[in-house]
């Protein structure tokens, strides 16, 4: 039996649940980065020119919607890795898991890297792309799922701790990768190969320390003193499983994943943007010469979103322990369609502060939706196959990866080419997302608890001691 095999992770008597977020934290806080990769669209889109401060790149150069889609491929296959092997995670357990995401995504780096230096865009996109996707899949689903095993008390507040490193990974990936470029700017990719090759060494190691930190409880474990409240009758949290492949066919998991899909789209274009967009609406032509938004400063607004992105990942699953996952998802649809109403108009009035509190506020509920529907569905579904349906949800995210950049950058490229300035060419699609988040609260309003014909056989195992 190798040391990699899910028998060899069972935590022995003793061992403290608290050290699971720590080995969570160093996997999603790495593989989170995908999250500041726009820092890297522009020099992308002038590795020909050589001058990544040219209005335009010199023939041959790659287009920022072709650079823009690094991006969506390694959302989607995130996606799309996290539903095809839920299952495998549930069985071979979250060592296994943890390394081969590790050795994927940054294995995607050093792909990239050299796709960089060829200038082959196909080569680039396989790395960071469909390599790191699929590294991003395994890494985001198999921390979670493990933490709400440990954590069977207060389910939010688990995910939350998981999941507010994927999205603070920006925090640490954003500023590090410009000061890298920065440093090794001279390496005629602009910095960018030299940086791909340093940040994927550097995150296989915190990885490969999560992996071999991490553990599972013992069949039957459960935290001490604590007893599973009866379902009440049409509550919204089961005290029964209900199997991944009937879970499938519930309403509530398709009304679920158009939550998750209506709550991702509406954050994810923008966020992929976050750079590019804040210098085209707030330029030296929009609030006058030399007071434009540089790159460096729209560097610091991805690290401000990542900030408020990590923080409202723990703040709102938190809260959804006292107030439950329907009300939050209430407060991030309602709310967040009136600030992308708003956005527009802070735009044009150049409110830099509004624009950017209005986002702040926008990618806190972003990134709490991430991490409260875990605990929904473990609400939904039970605890028995909760990381094989959360997988298979977030497909919901693979969707959404496509759409959400398609939108934003489709309408401002029309939007450019029929004439309108580039600080205007947003404000289509903000209405959009608003309405597409209107949309949403209708959606999460007709959940509805998983009737009695779903649910499986057993039901949660009565509690015994255990050790904390």
């Amino acid at each position: 039996m190798g040391i990699l095999d899910r028998p060899q992770s069972v935590a022995g008597r003793g061992w403290s649940r608290w050290l699971v977020p720590p080995a969570a934290l160093a996997v999603h806080l790495s593989i989170g980065q995908i999250y500041g990769y726009s820092v890297f669209n522009k020099p992308l889109t002038r590795l020909l020119s050589g001058d990544v401060s040219a209005e335009t790149g010199a023939p041959g150069d790659w287009t920022l919607f072709q650079v823009g889609l690094i991006f969506s491929v390694a959302l989607f296959f995130l996606g799309a890795s996290s539903a095809l092997f839920g299952k495998w995670v549930e069985r071979e357990g979250p060592r296994k898991t943890m390394v081969a995401s590790a050795l994927l995504f940054c294995g995607g780096f050093f792909v990239a890297a050299l796709g960089v230096k060829l200038h082959s865009l196909p080569l680039v996109i396989f790395g960071n792309g469909v390599l790191g996707g699929v590294g991003l899949g395994l890494g985001y689903i198999s921390p979670v799922s493990t933490l709400i095993k440990w954590f069977p008390d207060r389910p939010g507040l688990a995910t939350g701790m998981a999941i507010m490193g994927f999205g603070g990974g920006a925090l640490i990936g954003s500023p590090l990768g410009t000061a890298l470029m920065g440093r090794f700017a001279g390496d005629g990719t602009l910095g960018v190969g030299s940086t791909f090759l340093i940040m994927g060494a550097v995150y296989l190691l915190f990885m490969l320390f999560g992996a071999f930190l991490i553990r599972v409880p013992a069949d039957g474990w459960t935290p001490p003193g604590w007893t599973p409240k009866p379902q009440a009758a049409g509550g919204m949290i089961s005290s029964h499983n209900v199997l991944v492949d009937q879970a499938f066919r519930t309403p509530q998991f398709w009304l679920l994943f158009a939550v998750l899909f209506l709550n991702v789209t509406a954050g994810i274009g923008v966020l992929g943007q976050a750079s590019v967009m804040i210098q085209e609406m707030f330029s030296d032509r929009v609030l006058g010469a030399g007071n434009g938004v540089t790159a460096a400063a729209a560097a610091g607004f991805v690290g401000l979103l990542s900030i408020f992105n990590m923080a409202g990942r723990f703040f709102w699953s938190s809260t959804s322990d006292r107030i439950g996952r329907k009300p939050t998802y209430m407060i991030f649809f309602a709310l967040g369609a009136a600030l992308y109403f708003l956005i527009p108009m802070f735009g044009n009035m150049g409110s830099l502060s509004l624009f950017v509190a209005g986002f702040c506020v926008i990618m806190s509920m972003y990134g709490g939706g991430f991490a409260t529907i875990p605990a929904y569905l473990r609400d939904m579904f039970g605890t028995a196959n909760v990381g094989a349906i959360h997988g298979r949800l977030l497909l919901a995210w693979s969707a959404a990866a496509i759409v959400g950049p398609s939108l934003v950058n489709g309408f401002r490229d029309r939007q450019i080419a029929s004439g309108v300035p580039a600080a205007q060419a947003y404000s289509t699609t903000m209405y959009i997302m608003a309405a597409l988040l209107v949309v949403g609260f209708g959606a999460n309003l007709l959940v509805r608890p998983v009737a009695q014909r779903y649910w499986a056989d057993t039901r949660t195992p009565d509690p015994h001691p255990g050790d904390d």
